[in-house]
């Protein structure tokens, strides 16, 4: 996606207040300012709830060589100036032991903290999928945003929303598995609507099982008479990690589980496209008609 792609779907003045905070640093940039550390607060409403350690130790080590290379974006906040976008830096100059940051400061309303904080983590690649997940499900309930209209402000496609906020319907225990790392949104996919979702992500924790393998374990666990009459000739390989790659590949693209079926030594094979409901085949039949007209 281009820049200019995703600055046409953002509003009210979003693009320019990114464009702030990726601005090049140092506190002569036009807008910049520098403010006391301990006069900065976090935003609580932030979607961002997991920050990696290790990562953290990478960034608190270069903030207490080089100091902080970035301003933050900031508004003022009970007499003191909240967080929008720039947690992580915030957290490394207090380990740093900085007494003071850049920062970009904004007059900013509810509606417009919370797009920008869910942008600007999401075009980082920052937010893990449950995370994603609770920032759309946010700025839909409280700001009243259609998911259409999300999608564009985002830059993401509706199906991505879609299949993100149906893993807010997985138990809590198997979101928290996906916050921390454990299972990948892929994993997480594969176990919406599924009656013992806990019990299978367990398990695909402590065996290392793939996207694909869990898949196949869902789907002979909710049809095991005909995983019976298929056999073992009619699964695809399962430690074949071509195979593996590139179902989660499709899988990603089109928002929904796929199974490639390739015999041992043949060059002909099958592809499955699995769907949770009509919406889905809806949605499915949509976007092939799309693509064919």
């Amino acid at each position: 996606m281009t820049d200019n792609k995703r600055k046409a779907g953002l509003g009210r003045g979003l693009s320019a207040l990114l464009d702030d905070i990726a601005a090049p640093p140092t506190s002569t940039a036009p807008g910049v300012v520098r403010l006391p550390v301990a006069d900065i607060t976090a935003n609580p409403a932030q979607p961002r709830r997991h920050f990696d350690d290790d990562a953290m130790a990478e960034l608190i080590s270069s903030v207490r060589a080089h100091g902080i290379l970035q301003p933050i974006l900031v508004r003022p906040f009970g007499g003191r100036h909240q967080i929008i976008a720039g947690e992580r830096r915030w957290r490394a100059a207090q380990a740093a032991g900085l007494h003071e940051m850049p920062v970009v400061v904004r007059e900013l309303d509810e509606r417009e903290v919370a797009e920008i904080g869910l942008i600007e983590n999401v075009q980082r690649a920052d937010l893990n999928a449950i995370e994603e997940a609770r920032g759309y499900q946010r700025l839909i309930a409280e700001f009243g945003h259609t998911q259409a209209a999300l999608a564009d402000i985002v830059g993401k496609s509706r199906s991505h929303l879609t299949n993100l906020l149906r893993l807010l319907d997985l138990p809590a225990p198997v979101q928290a598995l996906v916050e921390a790392g454990k299972l990948s949104m892929g994993h997480a996919r594969a176990l919406v609507g599924v009656e013992d979702a806990q019990a299978l992500a367990e398990r695909a924790v402590q065996q290392g099982l793939s996207v694909r393998a869990l898949e196949q374990l869902v789907a002979n666990q909710k049809a095991p008479a005909r995983a019976g009459k298929t056999g073992s000739a009619a699964a695809p390989a399962a430690n074949d990690p071509n195979s593996e790659a590139l179902e989660e590949q499709l899988a990603e693209a089109i928002g929904m589980p796929v199974a490639l079926t390739i015999a041992p030594g043949a060059t002909s094979g099958s592809l499955t496209i699995r769907f949770a409901d009509l919406d889905q085949l809806d949605l499915l039949c949509a976007r092939l008609g799309a693509s064919l007209g």
